[in-house]
């Protein structure tokens, strides 16, 4: 079984569907499947690098805009993929072409433009809502991060359960680790810090709940004798409530934007912080979650969706309001002995979920697809 996997949806910068598909193609070479990744002219080189065992194919360079895009997936990609031989194709990001002419597996990330469509803009939620459906309907195996999100995309968009497959999200172990207190000195300095800080990284978009986070921050730090700061690390996205939120900080405290870090200082910034806060609204997943409780973190997060699949009990919770948040940091700033118990469960914990499992469920799915597509063909 040769798979095709398109890798064309990639952004420039490698959140969301980039991160996944980097720590994914290495453990499915490893499962020993006949792979071929479609890829933009821009990451060919490093598709080739980071996989050498796949066959690495060259999209066309007019695809770049993410509208030329999504027109070359329905009409030039079916043609790619029966030049390579595929069996079977893998669309890792929602949309596929509708006439493929072979069995398809689609990856759903997340449901929450059904559940949260007011968390994004009017046309995203328009443009996914009809792509999960259009996958449920036409996709011979469905991907999904997390059993939440499978039940989300049901109860929205219907849809058979034998063909979801869930894949949890696993986490590079050799990136993703504790690291000795020189280098979190380093990556806190390289912030502009000195002394603690409540961390929070993901991009600034409104499902975060950032402004929340920020304004419960500000109650809890004015009333400690040494405030800690609060470091914010990720890209801009389109919250605008954040800078508002931040204007109001008063002086003597102190915010970090930190926008996007390096990769190599993400364990430092993660394993130094005395409480990593991810109050979302909800996940389909929650990779900075994993990878904070992979480096021991003590995480505060929410019960929504996805992040009690994750978590379990190696982390702490609160609900998504500013009291909420509040409570839960100031019970955790004051407790250092809870914080080391959850760093200690937190490692134990994310060290469960790894691409070898995932890649291995993506394996089952594509199976999936091929057997659907042959009941079909003898129907």
């Amino acid at each position: 079984m040769r798979v095709a996997l398109d890798a064309t949806a990639i952004p420039v910068d490698r959140g969301g569907v980039g991160r996944y598909i980097d720590d994914l193609l290495p453990a499915l070479v490893r499962t020993g499947i006949d792979l071929s990744v479609i890829s933009q002219e821009r990451d060919a080189a490093g598709f080739a690098r980071m996989v050498p065992g796949a066959d690495v194919v060259t999209a066309p360079p007019r695809i770049a805009p993410a509208g030329s895009r999504l027109v070359w997936e329905q009409v030039g990609l079916p043609s790619l993929v029966r030049r390579v031989g595929a069996g079977v194709l893998h669309s890792p990001h929602y949309t596929f072409p509708r006439l493929a002419r072979v069995p398809v597996t689609v990856t759903l990330h997340d449901a929450t433009f059904f559940s949260h469509p007011e968390v994004h803009s009017a046309v995203k939620s328009r443009f996914f809502r009809a792509a999960i459906r259009q996958a449920v309907r036409g996709a011979g195996s469905l991907v999904v991060p997390s059993e939440a999100t499978g039940a989300e995309v049901r109860r929205y968009a219907g849809g058979d359960a034998r063909r979801f497959h869930v894949a949890h999200h696993g986490v590079d172990r050799g990136t993703f680790h504790s690291v000795d207190d020189a280098e979190r000195v380093r990556v806190a300095r390289s912030l502009g810090v000195d002394g603690d800080y409540v961390g929070f990284l993901g991009t600034l978009e409104p499902r975060k709940n950032v402004p929340a986070l920020v304004r419960a921050w500000t109650r809890v730090a004015q009333a400690l004798p040494a405030p800690p700061a609060l470091v914010l690390a990720g890209g801009p996205g389109w919250d605008t409530d954040v800078e508002p939120a931040i204007a109001a900080v008063p002086a003597g405290l102190q915010v970090v934007r930190a926008g996007y870090l390096p990769l190599g200082d993400l364990p430092g910034f993660l394993s130094g912080a005395a409480v990593l806060a991810y109050p979302s609204l909800g996940e389909g997943f929650g990779l900075p979650v994993l990878e904070a409780m992979s480096c021991g973190a003590a995480v505060l997060t929410t019960r929504r969706l996805s992040l009690p699949e994750v978590g379990g009990d190696a982390v702490a919770y609160c609900d998504v309001d500013e009291d909420s948040i509040a409570t839960a940091l100031a019970g955790l700033l004051a407790d250092p002995a809870r914080r080391a118990g959850l760093s200690r469960a937190a490692v134990e914990r994310a060290a469960g979920f790894t691409w070898d499992a995932s890649a291995a469920v993506h394996v089952t799915a594509y199976e999936d697809a091929l057997r659907q597509s042959r009941r079909s063909d003898a129907t």
